[in-house]
C-alpha cells in the first residue's frame, strides 16, 4: 500500500537497513519534516482506536479456537460512538496509555517510575490481571519494580503492559533503545519477565515505524529488543521462521504457535484453562498479523483479531503500528469512518481525547528527539538512531511447573484444607457483594497456614482496591505440604469465589 515517502534520503537509509543487509553499527540519521511526524503520530493513536473497536466484539469468545472466515465481524460508521458511550471499558488499551502520558505531560520527561505508578495506582479506572495485581502492590507499600515481579505477582507474564506501551515507541520516533528505557520504568510497575518483553517489544515497533516502510523488517528487527535467551525471543522467532517457509498461510503458523507455545503457568485464570491471556501468544498474533497482512491494513487487523484469545488488544497493536507507518492520511477511509465523530471526545476516567493526546504525544516525540542528538527546525525534525541494544534478561516462574488444579471444600466455618506435594501453591478467588454497595469498603479476613506457618489476609471488597488473587506462595520446598484457609469474619451476604488451589512441582 502507498504512504508517505519522506524523502529520497530516507528511503536510502530504510534500504541500507534492510534484513538483507549488512547494518551499519554506526548512528544514523533520519529527517521527517513536523508535519509527516505528526502525521505518523496521529495514525498510530487512531490506529489503536480503529483495532481496538474492530475486535471488540469478540474479545475473549475464542480461546485456543481462531475466528473462522465465514464469521463476519461488523465494520461501519457507527462503531466507535457506540463503545465510546456505552462500553467505554473497552478503550482500557488507549486510556491506560494516557495515564503515562499525562504524568510526562504534567511531570516531565524524568517524571520517575512512582509518579507514575501512584497515579496510575488511584485511578479510577477498574483494572484487571497484572494492572490490579500491581495496583494492590502499589496500594500496599511494594513500589516498582517489585510490585511487577512474579514472586508479588501472579499476572506477570499477562498482556498488560504490551496494551499499554504504544506511547513509549509513539515518543521515541526511530530510536527503539530510548523506547526501551522508558518501559523499563514504567512496564514494571505491572509486569516482569515475559510480560514485560511483550511492552519492550511492541514500543520498538512503533519505534520503528517511523523510519521504515517495510512490515517484515520492523517485525524483525524489533525483536532486536529482546533478549535472545528468553522465552519470548523464541516464540516470535518461531513465528518470523513460519512466515518465511509459509508466507501466504497464516493459519499454518497459528496452529505452530498453539501446538508449541499455548501453555500458561503464571495466570491463575489461565493455568488448566483454554483461556490465556499472556503476553507472549497474544504478542505473536500480533505479528502473525502484521507479516501475513503485508501491509494491507484491513487484511491485518482481521487475522489478528482472527487469533482469538485477547482480540481486541492484539488488533489494537496491529492498527496503531500501521497506522504509524502509513500516517493517519494513508490510513484507508474505510477503516477510518466513524472517527470524526469520537475525536474531540474525552476517554472515560480522562479528561483527555484523541485530538488532546495527538499534540502531547508530538510534543513529547519532538523533546525526545531533541534529548537525544536530534535537531528540530522550523519544518524538519532530525532523527538519531543508534544500534538496538537487547534489554536485560528477566525469567518468570523458574522451576515452576503446575501439576495440580485441587478443589478446596470449605464447611459451615468457612474453612478448608488439603494435602499436596509441591514446591508452590496459588489460590484465586475474590469476594462479591453483589449490588449491596454497603460493602464496598468490608475488608476480609484470611487466614492462611501452610506447615503450622500462619499468616492473615487482608482482602479489599472493593472492585478498585482489590487484590488480584487470594494468597501465592512460589517460594516453598518441593516437599508434601498441609494447607488451610479460614475466612474470619465471614458473612453470609457476602458471596465467597474462592473453589480451588493451583499446586506446582519442579520440572523433571
Amino acid at each position: 500500500m502507498k504512504h508517505v515517502i519522506t524523502s529520497a534520503i530516507l528511503l536510502m537509509i530504510v534500504w541500507a537497513c534492510s534484513p538483507e543487509k549488512n547494518q551499519s553499527s554506526k548512528p544514523m540519521e533520519f529527517t521527517l519534516t513536523k508535519t509527516e511526524l505528526l502525521n505518523k503520530i496521529k495514525g498510530g493513536w487512531a490506529g489503536q482506536v480503529i483495532g481496538c473497536t474492530f475486535g471488540g466484539p469478540t474479545e475473549f469468545k475464542f480461546k485456543g479456537c481462531m475466528i473462522h472466515d465465514y464469521q463476519p465481524i461488523i465494520w461501519d460508521n457507527t462503531r466507535m460512538l457506540w463503545y465510546y458511550e456505552n462500553d467505554p471499558g473497552l478503550y482500557d488499551d488507549i486510556y491506560m496509555d494516557l495515564t503515562f502520558v499525562d504524568v510526562f505531560n504534567r511531570c516531565g520527561l524524568d517524571a520517575p517510575a512512582d509518579s507514575h505508578a501512584i497515579h496510575y495506582a488511584t485511578a479510577k479506572y477498574k483494572l484487571w490481571h497484572a494492572n490490579q495485581a500491581g495496583r494492590y502492590n502499589i496500594l500496599n507499600g511494594i513500589m516498582p519494580p517489585q510490585s511487577g515481579h512474579w514472586h508479588n505477582n501472579p499476572h506477570a507474564d499477562c498482556i498488560d503492559f504490551q496494551i499499554e506501551a504504544d506511547f513509549a515507541g509513539l515518543m521515541s520516533p526511530g530510536m527503539v533503545n530510548v523506547s526501551s528505557s522508558i518501559c523499563d520504568k514504567i512496564g514494571h510497575i505491572m509486569n516482569y519477565g515475559d510480560g514485560w518483553y511483550g511492552g519492550v517489544y511492541v514500543a520498538a515497533m512503533y519505534s520503528l515505524a517511523f523510519v521504515s516502510n517495510d512490515i517484515e523488517y520492523i517485525v524483525t528487527e524489533a525483536l532486536k529488543a529482546i533478549p535472545s535467551e528468553s522465552k519470548f525471543y523464541k516464540v516470535m522467532s518461531d513465528v518470523i521462521a513460519s512466515y518465511k517457509q509459509s508466507p501466504d498461510d497464516w493459519k499454518k503458523t497459528w496452529f505452530l504457535v498453539e501446538k508449541n507455545h499455548s501453555e500458561d503457568i503464571g495466570c491463575p485464570n489461565g493455568v488448566f484453562n483454554a483461556f490465556n491471556i499472556d503476553a507472549t501468544i497474544n504478542s505473536a498474533y500480533v505479528i502473525i498479523g502484521l507479516l501475513y497482512g503485508k501491509g494491507d491494513y484491513g487484511k491485518s487487523l482481521d487475522i489478528s483479531t482472527r487469533c482469538g484469545q485477547d482480540s481486541d488488544c492484539n488488533p489494537a497493536t496491529v492498527g496503531g503500528i500501521l497506522g504509524t507507518m502509513l500516517g493517519y492520511n494513508n490510513i484507508p477511509e474505510y477503516w477510518k469512518q466513524g472517527l470524526k465523530q469520537v475525536e474531540n471526545l474525552d476517554f472515560k476516567y480522562t479528561s483527555i481525547s484523541l485530538n488532546d493526546v495527538y499534540e502531547m504525544s508530538m510534543n513529547q516525540a519532538v523533546e525526545n528527539i531533541q534529548r537525544n542528538g536530534g535537531t528540530i527546525t522550523d519544518q524538519q525534525v532530525k532523527i538519531i538512531t543508534n544500534p538496538i541494544q537487547p534489554v536485560q534478561l528477566e525469567v518468570n516462574f523458574a522451576g515452576l511447573v503446575p501439576s495440580e488444579n485441587k478443589t478446596l471444600n470449605f464447611d459451615s466455618n468457612y474453612t478448608a484444607s488439603l494435602n499436596f506435594y509441591g514446591n508452590a501453591i496459588v489460590i484465586p478467588g475474590w469476594f462479591n457483594a453483589y449490588n449491596d454497595t454497603s460493602y464496598k469498603n468490608q475488608i476480609a479476613r484470611i487466614e492462611i497456614t501452610i506447615d503450622n506457618n500462619r499468616e492473615i489476609i487482608e482482602l479489599p471488597m472493593n472492585v478498585i482496591t482489590r487484590k488480584a488473587d487470594v494468597y501465592w506462595n512460589y517460594k516453598l520446598k518441593e516437599e508434601n505440604h498441609t494447607f488451610s484457609i479460614r475466612w474470619m469474619n465471614a458473612d453470609p451476604k457476602i458471596k465467597m469465589n474462592i473453589s480451588s488451589a493451583i499446586i506446582y512441582k519442579g520440572k523433571k
